[in-house]
């Protein structure tokens, strides 16, 4: 082990796709400057179309697995995700008690709606791990699953994030409410409590991008971030590197590679950078030739994926903040609110004071 790095331990699937489960955990670990370690709980049989077989490890050999590397390597922060015998769930918890940042994150249901724990699992899970929690992790559909609830509206989402949090998870992450059209919201609640929204749902919606997002913030919060800190720095990097990210086994490699480095940059920068030289430089490339790598891979110029970038930022401050629109203008990197409000205009038809007022 790398004794500089922050070790993160992932208890999750095998997905051998490598786009959800431990081998994606790993990655985002990695990526962020952590020091995977893993305790495999089941083994798949799966292709890019979907999931084949399931097989579950023995509760023995996971827990052990766990306890092992938690006695041994003392990693700074946990995930639990994937998790299906009701027997290792239960055993698991006698490992993790002592943690203080942990994330159970289970995933009932696969990305395609299949339900792929059975009841006995989600009872130990209610039982066992919920009470342990730093931060519980659940889809909307999990949610209704855990409680034997619906969830169809904002106060909805409140109610079961209020009576997950009495179950006894400190903090409640609650995703994929589509109650405004075209919009995707998740629920943080705890201490306080914040409304998030995406413009970007079929991004936000891709397989294996809630199991990147949980292995991206139990890494932030192993690095020392509170939970809000590390929801918002791991929804910033998730947004970047999966989010955004194009992956099409027809397009040839180097200008998908290109497309998702400039897509990363503009992340990383768009806060005082739009003009589309700038990203070109940045690539070592011309800018006609970035113009001609994102028209190929999502036909659109440059100067409109940054716009695109810009609007779903703008969009969320709106909806999500009471920043004044100067604000607003000064963290997108705009020179002055005019000039936003111009921009904002003519990407959408209308004042960024009409789009708040909509919400």
């Amino acid at each position: 082990m790398n004794s500089s790095l922050t070790p993160i331990l992932s208890v999750s699937g095998s997905d051998s796709t490598g786009q959800s489960g431990i081998q994606a955990d790993i990655k985002t670990i990695a990526a962020l400057g952590g020091y995977a370690v893993t305790a495999v709980s089941c083994v798949t049989v799966q292709d890019s179309c979907g999931v084949k077989q399931m097989f579950d490890l023995p509760a023995d050999i996971v827990v052990e697995q766990a306890k092992s590397i938690i006695s041994d390597v003392h990693p700074k922060a946990i995930k639990i995700g994937l998790v299906r015998d009701s027997d290792a769930v239960k055993r698991l918890r006698n490992e993790v008690i002592g943690c203080s940042k942990l994330v159970v994150a289970p995933g009932i249901y696969a990305s395609d709606g299949t339900m792929i724990v059975d009841e006995s699992a989600i009872v130990a899970i209610a039982c066992y791990l919920i009470p342990q929690a730093t931060l519980l992790m659940l889809r909307c559909r999990d949610a209704e699953k855990v409680l034997g609830i619906s969830i169809s509206t904002d106060d909805d989402m409140q109610e079961a994030a209020k009576r997950l949090h009495e179950m006894g998870a400190e903090w409640v992450l609650l995703r994929g409410g589509q109650y405004t059209q075209g919009r995707l919201k998740a629920l943080l609640y705890g201490n306080t409590q914040y409304f998030f929204s995406s413009y970007n749902t079929e991004g936000w919606q891709r397989h294996g991008v809630g199991g990147a997002l949980s292995a991206a913030i139990t890494t932030r919060l192993g690095m020392g971030d509170d939970v809000p800190t590390a929801i918002r720095n791991a929804h910033d990097f998730i947004h970047s590197q999966v989010v955004y990210a194009k992956n099409d086994g027809d397009v040839n490699q180097r200008p998908v590679d290109l497309y998702n480095g400039f897509v990363s940059l503009v992340a990383e920068h768009y806060t005082f950078a739009h003009d589309v030289a700038f990203y070109a430089d940045k690539l070592c490339i011309t800018p006609r030739y970035l113009s001609q790598v994102t028209d190929k891979v999502v036909g659109k110029s440059p100067k409109q994926i940054i716009a695109d970038y810009l609007m779903s930022e703008a969009r969320t401050y709106l909806s999500t903040t009471r920043l004044t629109m100067q604000e607003i203008a000064d963290k997108l990197g705009f020179s002055s609110q005019a000039m936003f409000c111009r921009f904002f205009k003519n990407q959408s038809g209308q004042s960024p004071s009409e789009n708040r007022n909509s919400f």
